[in-house]
């Protein structure tokens, strides 16, 4: 049963009867949630498969105790996010040492929770970026009909060739394209900067019609308007709308803690403004953030604590949506 992969998170540091004031008092383990979540949490710990030595498998586990410094109510926007309600499915049960296996159990698994829960948002931790296709081709079962297109924040455009790396995390977007489960013409990729991308991944793209929005150009039209625009054309064109976040989109001097870091890319908050602006938008209806090894990371966890804000900034953006 695809449901067995989905093994519960650790909830010992909850206290019973403490108000919900805190994340980790307020997000449920997802069955003790009734009905239809607003948003099913679930995590891929798989670094195996990065191109890059990389300890972004740890990253579903560190995500879930650094959220107990994080308070519900967001100051800025007057926004308490307990009006939303989230289900946490845990962690998809990886392999030991087969990466294909583990790839077919996070496909799976997803189809599962989006079969279950079709009016919930799903928001995979992972895990390297190689997950981003497993999870889509497991919606693409549950939805074989529907077309699905993709908001990708990455430095990089992941569309080296599997054939030469195996399912790794820096060819999910041309697993996806090449297998006809997303069109080219489909996916908007913001973030795009530096010497991070070989000519010949360029030329892939343009012959696929892949939107490459660099960051510079993405900066001069205003990040804001660029995510609005680029999501509201990708709502007339397509059914459901993904957005997957490549950690490595921030620039190193923010975020250390990511296995394929780079110098120019975009401040947390730049970061934090466009996931507000994403969680505005009822056309996205999946959600994964990737790509952070807390085991780069410093003493003080800055990436991880970005990467968990990041994530609250999304669901603000919902709740105010909501």
């Amino acid at each position: 049963m695809s449901e067995n992969w989905l093994q519960p998170p650790e909830w010992a540091w909850i206290n019973a009867g403490e108000k919900e004031e805190f994340v980790h008092q307020w997000v449920k383990p997802l069955k003790d949630c009734s009905g239809q979540p607003d948003v099913i949490l679930y995590g891929a710990p798989i670094s195996r498969s990065s191109i890059s030595v990389s300890g972004a498998s740890q990253y579903p586990d560190e995500f879930r105790r650094l959220w107990k410094k994080f308070a519900t109510y967001n100051l800025e926007e007057d926004v308490d996010l307990t009006s939303l309600v989230v289900g946490d499915a845990g962690d998809v049960s990886m392999h030991t040492t087969d990466i294909f296996l583990s790839h077919q159990r996070i496909e799976a698994a997803t189809k599962y929770l989006v079969e279950q829960y079709p009016e919930s948002i799903t928001c995979m931790i992972g895990g390297d970026h190689s997950v981003t296709a497993c999870a889509i081709r497991g919606i693409k079962q549950k939805y074989s009909q529907k077309s699905i297109g993709i908001l990708q924040l990455d430095t990089h455009l992941d569309v080296r060739d599997p054939k030469e790396l195996g399912p790794a995390n820096g060819t999910p977007i041309r697993q996806l394209i090449d297998s006809q489960v997303v069109q080219g013409n489909h996916i908007v990729n913001v973030g795009l900067h530096g010497f991070y991308n070989a000519k010949s991944l360029i030329d892939y793209a343009k012959d696929h019609e892949i939107q490459m929005i660099p960051l510079k150009k993405a900066r001069n039209k205003g990040l804001l308007n660029t995510i609005r625009e680029s999501i509201v054309n990708l709502s007339r064109q397509v059914d459901r709308i993904y957005v997957t976040v490549d950690m490595d989109v921030l620039d190193i001097a923010f975020a250390p803690g990511v296995p394929a870091s780079t110098t120019g890319g975009m401040t947390s908050a730049e970061l934090f403004d466009i996931l507000l602006e994403i969680g505005k938008h009822a056309s996205v209806k999946h959600i994964d953030f990737v790509c952070l090894d807390p085991t780069k990371d410093s003493s003080v966890q800055e990436t991880v604590k970005i990467g968990v804000h990041a994530w609250l900034q999304y669901l603000t953006g919902k709740a105010m949506k909501e």
